[in-house]
């Protein structure tokens, strides 16, 4: 009953500092987002370069790609209870379209941490990209990756596909994740950014 208590009230504090209550002018809201989809297209440019050190090759799977997805998330375990929460946004290389996404998981084992990770999602056809984007999609895949920084072992081999026409890059702080877990892990639209 206290671990209960205790998630609730961690939920109702996220609610409150959330901007769900900021009491904002609309031109203001206008300009939080504004802001906020420049940060997303910078933490993008980032991630990719990241990829590019250490997988070169990603750079022309990228260009040939018919769109991507780069997020930046962070996950707390506390000792029952883990969460994860990120954000990021999907690029349509044929349109140069950006949507801005969200993306979170939670889950029950033990633990106790935090990590930090960079996913870059690659998308064959508009069938994969659109399904993405527009349904929340919802992760229910594990892979596990072919290479890491200063091994051996090509940007094909450290995407790992994790759906139909989708393949993923997950990023750590010492290069390419040996493994890739994205189990349990929903993404989504943020209405906001999107709107015009």
């Amino acid at each position: 009953m206290k671990h209960l208590k205790f998630v609730v009230g961690l939920l109702l504090v996220a609610v409150m500092f959330s901007g769900f209550w900021s009491g904002k002018s609309e031109k203001e809201i206008k300009e939080d987002n504004r802001k906020e989809r420049t940060e997303r297209i910078k933490m993008s440019n980032e991630t990719l370069q990241l990829l590019y050190k250490y997988a070169p090759e990603a750079k022309d799977m990228i260009l040939r790609s018919y769109g991507y997805a780069t997020f930046s998330n962070v996950g707390v375990n506390l000792i029952l209870f883990s969460a994860e929460g990120g954000k990021g946004m999907a690029h349509n290389n044929r349109t140069g379209i950006n949507t801005y996404m969200n993306m979170a998981s939670g889950g029950i084992g033990l633990g106790l941490g935090a990590k930090d990770f960079r996913a870059v999602f690659l998308f064959e056809n508009k069938n994969a990209y659109d399904s993405f984007v527009n349904s929340g999609w919802e992760a229910n895949a594990q892979a596990d990756a072919a290479a890491k920084y200063k091994e051996s072992g090509g940007a094909a081999n450290a995407a790992e596909t994790v759906a139909p026409g989708i393949r993923l890059y997950k990023l750590t702080q010492s290069g390419l994740a040996l493994q890739v877990t994205i189990q349990g892990t929903k993404y989504w639209k943020d209405e906001d950014l999107n709107k015009n």
